[in-house]
């Protein structure tokens, strides 16, 4: 056997040293028992090395020899057999039978002389009749089958027809006699694998009968094979099959694991949040340092930035699986953006302002998650403090959706949230994209199906040219303080 060392080196074409009869991988011996995996048809079949009196094969997992030859690429393996598929002795295989069929006994007792002497390691078996020689064909596989073509009771075409039908890779050879070649034709025509004229000729009978045994061997090499690589096709669904199962577990493992974790985050999170804002309001009377100060700041920032981390990471996990419920309602689209907005706009420095071009906007959504992804793109905006840097968030109908477009300066980059935010409006049957433009404009895309009923009255006047609804724009004042503006 191959030591660990030499396990996943050799790698190359299968050479035979023909003298001391050595099957040689990469310049290395192989001996009996050996695992390598040789290539066939672009798949790798692995298996153990045998031999028996006719050469070298390879024993598959499978337990189906397939004969090793000379520039057949190959390499080693580690695998192991199982005690169900420990290799078996392999037994000799059988020396080539052939059947001749004829009516003349003379011709029936010279030609197995013949072979005989010019092929010694093939079997002959005789039969004086096509009755007999069908008979026999049930009992056995030959490698060849010698007939005359014509005989009474049964012709050797109609005979050549059976064949066929029982053992459709055995080559059948017709001897016909001098001048008859339409019957060589109708034989050849048939299915004959060659035909031979009267008086015999003893090399030419030979020869064909040769070929006739090569090509048979080879078809049944070919049949092994093709038995072979669909063995390994099946067992490589199985194994495919079982890594799916595999991967299917871990990743629902995977989701309880996060949804767990993240919900045992929470409690301590909470816990610091609260006695950080206990400490703090204890501290209100002292005086405290800048460094106090500031620390305290940080320490309320990393908290408030873990809590969102959690809650993302716990709502990805919800979205992936099937916990992630929708409560869709019918809302006026614009309304439920200009609340969002106000909301978000009051307590900071942000100038709000507020044009109504068209009538209402009727979708179907569930309005706490649409309120989310909103608040999520709104934060990821990043208007500059000089009024001419705005954020402004559009609202249009094109044919049967609704488009909401943000647009605003200095793009920032966009983590999980976003793609939370997109899960989201891909679960509305939506579509979020974002585009980036030169001098550092960005622009995000929400698209939303509209209300069935709006969705016909859009079907009666369809056009690709956008119906404005609503303008936002969204700026800083001078002061940097909050004002409304209806």
């Amino acid at each position: 056997m191959m030591d660990d060392k030499n396990t996943h080196e050799m790698t190359g074409t299968l050479q035979f040293d023909e003298e001391r009869n050595f099957l040689l991988l990469d310049g290395h011996e192989l001996s009996s028992g050996e695992n390598i995996e040789i290539r066939v048809f672009g798949s790798w079949i692995p298996g153990q090395v045998a031999i028996d009196s006719a050469g070298w094969y390879l024993v598959t997992l499978d337990q189906v020899g397939i004969r090793l030859h000379a520039g057949l690429f190959a390499r080693s393996c580690d695998f192991r057999f199982s005690q169900q598929l420990a290799l078996q002795p392999a037994s000799q295989q059988p020396e080539p039978s052939i059947l001749i069929v004829d009516d003349d006994p003379a011709l029936l007792s010279a030609l197995p002389k013949t072979i005989s002497l010019r092929i010694p390691q093939v079997h002959v078996v005789t039969a004086q009749s096509a009755q007999a020689a069908l008979r026999l064909l049930q009992e056995k596989r030959y490698d060849a089958v010698v007939s005359d073509i014509k005989m009474p009771d049964m012709d050797g075409l109609s005979l050549l027809s059976k064949i066929h039908e029982c053992q459709p890779e055995t080559p059948t050879i017709l001897i016909t006699g001098h001048g008859e070649h339409n019957l060589a034709i109708q034989a050849l025509r048939g299915g004959a694998y060659d035909y031979i004229q009267k008086p015999i000729e003893r090399d030419n009978f030979v020869a064909a009968l040769l070929r006739a045994i090569q090509t048979c061997q080879l078809r049944r090499q070919v049949q092994e094979q093709q038995q072979a690589l669909e063995l390994y096709a099946r067992s490589l669904e199985r194994l495919v099959q079982q890594r799916t199962e595999e991967l299917a577990e871990a990743h629902t493992t995977k989701d309880k694991v996060v949804s767990l974790v993240s919900q045992e985050l929470k409690e301590p999170i909470t816990r610091l949040k609260s006695l950080t804002q206990l400490l703090r309001q204890k501290l209100e009377n002292s005086e405290l340092s800048e460094i106090v100060t500031r620390s305290f700041g940080n320490i309320e920032e990393s908290i408030e930035r873990t809590e969102t981390l959690v809650q993302e990471l716990l709502s990805t996990s919800d979205i992936e699986t099937q916990r992630f419920i929708l409560h869709r309602q019918r809302c006026d689209l614009a309304q439920l953006c200009q609340r969002i907005l106000e909301e978000e706009a009051a307590g900071t420095g942000i100038k709000l302002d507020f044009e109504g071009v068209a009538g209402p906007l009727e979708v179907e959504v569930d309005e706490e998650q649409l309120r989310r992804v909103l608040r999520m793109l709104i934060n990821n905006t990043q208007a500059s403090e000089h009024i001419e840097c705005l954020t402004t968030m559009t609202l249009q109908q094109i044919g049967k959706e609704a488009i909401l477009t943000l647009r605003d300066q200095g793009t920032h980059s966009l983590g999980s949230d976003f793609y939370i935010a997109r899960k989201i409006v891909e679960r509305h049957d939506g579509h979020l994209e974002i585009q980036n433009f030169p001098e550092d404009r960005r622009a995000i895309f929400v698209t939303l199906p509209l209300f069935e009923s709006n969705q016909e009255q859009a079907a009666e006047s369809a056009s690709p040219i956008p119906h404005t609804h609503a303008i936002w724009t969204m700026s800083y004042d001078d002061k940097g303080a909050l004002a409304k503006k209806h």
